[in-house]
């Protein structure tokens, strides 16, 4: 088969994170797996193209960016102009006009299960309504037209047929995530870590995140041991911003708040390596990959009890609800003084990672592709 990939997101610090990382374990794991079919990569730049090019496929450099006009307009003839027999989008902006058939990998329905607020967006509210609109436009074309959709969890596809009950329920098919081995990475002599113990957090700072709650929860937590401190790390933007002025509103010191800046693998390897604990209190994941990576260093995890959560973390995790303030403190005070939960999760941990595989992931893919054939 002549097979494409919207390889624009190719990369976390191009795809932002998690989408990045998938796309970027996708291409790697064909690049290994691959041995019939040809495929094009339609990526975003010349510095794309070469990595790609380099795993020996074939690179289309478009230069056009996601979410804008230009991905409606001419991405669509870039691509039909190839004569492909399927182009798998690992994301829900597919062109409205593409005649190419295509698959489409949904990680989460967030922007429709979140309520609409001027706090989620940068942008003015009748322009954010606009895009809103065609946004919901968009992901239901890819939904409909699509071949096949391929869903990150069974929550995901849950939310799918929440919001569109009329997709044929065996025209989605869930395919779990791998899991990047930065256990293995080495550690960076350039990141700066407060003094041991530390809790972390590592992702963006977008309001389901729920990082405001986390803030009130470690303000309380930290009268009673003003030792431990917090580690926020994730893509600098102006949802951190507003999270730092959040800061300075609440009963904490700054010094004992980190802020890390756009980390690398290396960054992320130290600071995962030489926590205590792992918090993910986000209120809505199609996935969850942080809170796996922490598995990995033997890190335990304790996250919200909601969405996809104790479907990916299984009982590797504590939990609590993402508005229970109360519980937050619980949980860390539980596993700051408590050495056999902590040693009792990193077993557990270890057993839970094992499930997730890019390989697995990218040969359950390919046979999705084989019967669109």
């Amino acid at each position: 088969m002549n097979i494409g990939i919207d390889a624009r997101m190719y990369g976390p610090s191009v795809g932002g994170g998690g989408l990045g990382r998938y796309v970027e374990q996708l291409v790697g794991q064909l690049a290994q797996q691959n041995t019939k079919n040809r495929y094009v990569l339609f990526v975003l730049n010349t510095e794309q193209a070469k990595t790609v090019e380099q795993l020996g496929f074939e690179a289309v450099v478009t230069n056009i960016h996601w979410y804008g006009l230009r991905e409606q307009i001419s991405l669509p003839k870039i691509i039909d102009s190839y004569k492909l027999d399927l182009i798998h989008f690992p994301h829900w902006n597919v062109p409205l006009k593409l005649e190419t058939p295509f698959v489409v990998t949904i990680h989460d329905l967030i922007l429709l299960e979140e309520p609409l607020s001027a706090k989620a967006t940068t942008r003015h509210p009748l322009i954010y309504g606009i895009k809103y609109r065609l946004f919901k436009m968009v992901l239901r074309h890819a939904l409909t037209a699509s071949k096949k959709i391929i869903a990150v969890s069974n929550y995901t596809k849950s939310s799918i047929n929440r919001f569109y009950p009329n997709i044929a329920a065996d025209k989605i098919e869930v395919v779990y995530e791998g899991l990047t081995p930065l256990s293995s990475t080495a550690d960076s002599p350039n990141t700066s870590i407060p003094p041991k113990p530390y809790f972390l957090y590592v992702g963006n700072a977008y309001p389901h995140k729920n990082l405001e709650s986390l803030l009130h929860a470690f303000s309380f937590f930290h009268k009673l041991h003003p030792n431990v401190h917090l580690v926020l790390a994730g893509r600098h933007d102006v949802f951190y911003e507003r999270l730092k002025k959040e800061l300075d509103e609440i009963d904490v010191p700054n010094t004992s708040v980190t802020f890390v800046k756009n980390p690398s693998d290396s960054e992320l390897a130290t600071l995962y390596r030489n926590a205590t604990l792992y918090l993910f209190p986000s209120r809505s994941e199609g996935f969850g990959l942080p809170p796996l990576e922490a598995m990995s260093f033997g890190i335990p995890v304790a996250a919200s009890n909601t969405s996809s959560l104790p479907e990916i973390l299984g009982d590797a995790a504590l939990y609590f609800a993402p508005d229970d303030i109360e519980k937050m403190v619980e949980i860390m005070e539980q596993t700051l003084e408590d050495e056999s939960l902590r040693k009792h999760l990193t077993q557990k941990g270890s057993e839970q990672i094992k499930k997730y595989s890019w390989k697995q992931m990218t040969q359950e893919i390919q046979t999705i592709y084989k019967n669109c054939g």
